[in-house]
This record gives C-alpha cells, sequence and structure tokens, in this order.
C-alpha cells in the first residue's frame, strides 16, 4: 500500500476509534467511517444532530457526555446542529416517563432555550454550531403532510417502547399525541439531512426511528452514536438534580473537587472517558496500577477532580482546587478562600439557628440532619445535639458537612 494512502488510512482510523471512545453503541462505525470519507470527497462536514427539548435548562455533568462527544467531531472539523424542540417541548419527550408530561408553553420554551443555548458555548464551538428551532420545518406541515407522517410507523413499534409498554400494561393513560414524539424528531433529521445523530441510552428508541423515517423520505439514514447515561455521585441512580447527585458545570471549582472526590471507586475509569479529556490509553493504565496496587484510587480522583475543574473553569482554578481539598481534607487545615460572615443580632441560640444565619444550609431541616450526623464543628468542637444553645464569637469557624466553612465576622 502506498505511503499516503497508509497515512490516510490510519488517521481514518483513529478519527473513527476517537468518535467512538466512550460511547454506549455506534450504529455503525462502518457507516461512521463511510460518512466521514464521503463527506470528505464533497468538500463538507458532517452534519451533527443533537436534539434538544429544554425542559431543564442547568446542564451538569451528565448532559456533557454527549456534548463533549459533539465537541469531538466539531475538533474534527464536523459541523453540529442543535435541534431546540421548541415545537416538540410542546409535547415532551416521553421516554422514560410513566405519565404524560406536562405540555410546555411558547415562553417557557423561549426562555429555556436561550438559558441551555448560552450554557452550551462553555462545551461547543459556537464557530462550529449552528442553533435550529424545529417549528420552521414541523408547524407549517399540512394535516396530508401530518397524516403521511404517521403512516411511517405502526402502533405495535410504539408499543415496544418499555415506557409506553409499562403504562399499557398498567393502564394508565398513553395519550395519541405522545406517539408523534419519536416521528417528529425524526422529521428533524430529515429536515437537516443529518449524517449523524448523538443522544444517551435513554433516546435509543427515538434515534433508531429516525434512521427508518429519513430511509423512507429517501434520504441514507444516519450513523447513531449513543452514549451512556452518566451514574451521579451516589454510585446508583443516573445524575439528576431532583436527586442531588449532580455535579453542577457552573459549581464553583472547591465544590465541583469536592463531589468529584466523594465519587465511590468504580466510577472512576467512567468519568474519566466520558468526562474528561485525558487519553483513553491512560485511562486503562490507570485502572491497571489501582487494580495492582500501585495506585490509590484516591490518587486517580485528584486527577480527576482536576481534569474536570480545569475543563470549566481553567488549569489554574484546577491545581489550586486540588490543592485547597489536600489541605483542607488531608492535612486538616483551612480554605485559603475561608468566606467571613457576620451574625445577625437575632440570630437565635442552637446550632441549627447558627448554620441558617450562616447561610451554611439551605433549611432548618438539613441543618438538623448535618448536627445528628455529627458534621459540624465550631472551631473543631463538634456538635451533635441540634437544640441545645451553642457560643458562636466572632472570629470562630464553623464546619458544616464535608466543604462549608465559614469565619464569624465581627
Amino acid at each position: 500500500m502506498d505511503r499516503a494512502v497508509e497515512t490516510e488510512v490510519a488517521a481514518l482510523t483513529e478519527q473513527v476509534e476517537r468518535l467512538c471512545r466512550g460511547t454506549e453503541r455506534v450504529v455503525s462505525p462502518a457507516e461512521l467511517r463511510t460518512k466521514i470519507v464521503a463527506a470528505a470527497a464533497e468538500g463538507r462536514p458532517l452534519r451533527i444532530k443533537l436534539g434538544l427539548d429544554p425542559t431543564a435548562p442547568d446542564i451538569h455533568l451528565g448532559h456533557t457526555v454527549v456534548l463533549r462527544k459533539l465537541r469531538d467531531f466539531q475538533d474534527l472539523g464536523h459541523e453540529v446542529h442543535l435541534v431546540i424542540g421548541d415545537f416538540t417541548g410542546r409535547i415532551g419527550d416521553p421516554s422514560g416517563k410513566s405519565e404524560t408530561r406536562r405540555q410546555l408553553t411558547g415562553p417557557e420554551v423561549a426562555a429555556n432555550a436561550a438559558t441551555y443555548v448560552r450554557q452550551l458555548h462553555k462545551i461547543l464551538d459556537p464557530e462550529r454550531t449552528r442553533v435550529r428551532f424545529n417549528s420552521e420545518w414541523l408547524a407549517p406541515l399540512q394535516f396530508a403532510e401530518v397524516v403521511a407522517l404517521a403512516s411511517r410507523a405502526t402502533v405495535a413499534q410504539m408499543l415496544e417502547r418499555d415506557d409506553f409498554a409499562g403504562r399499557f400494561r398498567d393502564r394508565r393513560a398513553i395519550h395519541l399525541h405522545e406517539f408523534f414524539y419519536a416521528l417528529m424528531q425524526g422529521y428533524d433529521s430529515v429536515a437537516l439531512r443529518a449524517d449523524v445523530e448523538i443522544g444517551g441510552t435513554d433516546q435509543t428508541f427515538n434515534l433508531m426511528m429516525a434512521r427508518e423515517i429519513q430511509r423512507d423520505y429517501g434520504q441514507a439514514p444516519e450513523a447513531v452514536v449513543i452514549t451512556p447515561l452518566l451514574v451521579g455521585t451516589d454510585g446508583v441512580a443516573k445524575m439528576s438534580k431532583s436527586l442531588n447527585n449532580y455535579i453542577g458545570i457552573d459549581e464553583p471549582p472547591q465544590e465541583m473537587f469536592g463531589k468529584v472526590m466523594s465519587l465511590p471507586d468504580h466510577l472512576i475509569r467512567e468519568y474519566f472517558l466520558t468526562c474528561t479529556r485525558v487519553p483513553a490509553e491512560e485511562v486503562e493504565q490507570m485502572g491497571r496500577d489501582i487494580v495492582a496496587g500501585s495506585l490509590h484510587p484516591r490518587d486517580a480522583k485528584l486527577q480527576l477532580g482536576a481534569a474536570i475543574v480545569t475543563l470549566y473553569h481553567g488549569a489554574e482554578a484546577g491545581a489550586r482546587a486540588r490543592q485547597q481539598f489536600l489541605q483542607v481534607f488531608s492535612q486538616g487545615g483551612l480554605p485559603d478562600d475561608l468566606p467571613e460572615r457576620p451574625l445577625p443580632p437575632d440570630w437565635g441560640s442552637t446550632p441549627v439557628d447558627l448554620l441558617v444565619a450562616l447561610q451554611l444550609s439551605t433549611s432548618r431541616g438539613e441543618a438538623k440532619r448535618l448536627v445528628q450526623q455529627g458534621a459540624v464543628e465550631i472551631d473543631g468542637r463538634r456538635l451533635t445535639d441540634p437544640a441545645a444553645p451553642v457560643a458562636a464569637v466572632a472570629g470562630a469557624v464553623v464546619r458544616a458537612g464535608k466543604r462549608a466553612f465559614c469565619r464569624i465576622g465581627a
């Protein structure tokens, strides 16, 4: 084989391997490879699609698994098309839902979309990102066209979905408009002539339906890149704000780093592969070193925390967060940026009153739990009775839980 051809083949193989890294499934690597070659021959980037129904605009690391994969495509010269579901969002994605979702209003969708796009640009390259609203092509459809679209799928196909099957079995309502969600998402791919679509495992049905609809409309089916759903900091459930097991990308560096350090050891590899840019071979070597006992899991998490904080706050913040963590948790010290807050004259008298007054707890219930768990200290003295009077003087350091500190101001 000619040396130039060998180099080209090797580069193509490396590109496909990078795009498949950390994914749950790709349908299929061979199709993806063919599309890359064809797009290059046509002198254009691949059109990579991500559909977003902006119902939860606060982005956490769970969302970034898909976004990081989009950035991989952008770094290789391809173009991302974000489809904001201002039309489908009025239905709501039924994936994983046990009941009909509340339909969003136009203003709600618009407000969520604006917030979402602003946060997405922290990860995606704005120069290679195109934002589209699917009302552009879905709203003008005539009723005859909607009927034609509906004819592309059967009720039996729809009832294959786990969420619909469960609701049907339990005799819980399934409204006809919910069947249209997957069909409209598929039509989005037709309108965009998408080459590739990315989504989490909970989107598998919708993604595969899009391939079939593109075929029915005479287009080559998009390749599908399915990413795993990131397990949250509890090590059990999918990352979610409602479960309080999330790491937000807008959180302060110290908070973000501390949450990473709280991860169960078995999630280290997954987080490295899906949430950082550390090369896969380095990640696999770390895994072997942990098994061999030459690398302690805590040291691997120190690297992980610094890598994640660096992505969202910069290298200096990543290094500082690591240093602060070691200073506070390994050496029993205090953070350098310890906040100082004055106590109001009428703050109360109990540990619960103290935590709420110093904003170290969001509620009295949470404050009471922290005290009962022995997680509250004043100048190193542990408080265990939520109702016992406590002396709080200016200059005293109050600690609540693992990462919340405050010095009482004068």
